[in-house]
């Protein structure tokens, strides 16, 4: 490789590591914002988790907090569907918190009850506790494929997608599992899998606020 060569290729190399870094400082920049609006939400959610029996599950709220609405909404868990079956029905934070752990502790007794595991309950949250039943007699374990059949094939059609049609949805996630797409009307099948990611983020950086 000639001077001129080994020239081009050192600045590529130094541009493409720059973007890299540029891109890595904003991602954790990003993150560090939405923990912060999260955790503003910790007194409430350990009262309410403690209200409805579940205080292990404090830091598993915060991460649907993050996946939810990533703290930015007065309505932070989006309750208000689980509550009357619309959205933008709850606009206060406190209402949201006790409406959504309720349900969130609802859908953990529900999948205990029938011995299906933690995260089917936490999928169940986006699906609605039909769901619980449905993994009940397919495994007792949520799965991503069996996640998306149940959107595909029950959700979807339910409310009104009969021809099961999709659109794009972006994340690493989906576009390493299936190029990046959802069912209309058939909720987040990688939900379950978001709010682990996030609970996780939440679990690492408590003693930072």
């Amino acid at each position: 490789m000639n001077k001129k060569k080994k020239s081009i290729l050192k600045k590529v190399l130094l541009l493409v590591s720059i973007m890299i870094l540029t891109l890595g400082g904003y991602y954790l920049y990003r993150n560090y914002q939405i923990l912060k609006q999260v955790h503003q939400y910790e007194e409430q959610v350990e009262k309410a988790v403690q209200e409805e029996n579940i205080p292990q599950y404090r830091d598993l709220v915060l991460g649907i907090i993050f996946t939810e609405t990533k703290g930015e909404h007065n309505d932070p868990m989006q309750s208000s569907e689980s509550t009357g079956g619309y959205p933008n029905q709850i606009e206060e934070s406190q209402e949201s918190i006790e409406q959504g752990v309720a349900f969130l502790a609802t859908a953990i007794k529900k999948a205990d009850a029938e011995g299906c595991d933690l995260w089917t309950a936490v999928q169940a949250y986006n699906f609605g506790l039909d769901y619980i039943d449905y993994v009940a007699e397919n495994g007792k374990t949520n799965r991503l494929e069996l996640a998306e059949r149940y959107s595909k094939n029950t959700l979807s059609p339910e409310l009104g997608n009969n021809e099961q049609t999709k659109y794009r949805y972006l994340s690493y996630q989906s576009v390493l599992y299936n190029g990046g797409y959802l069912y209309h009307n058939g909720g987040n099948f990688f939900y379950a899998d978001l709010v682990k990611a996030n609970e996780k983020k939440i679990e690492q950086t408590n003693f930072l606020f």
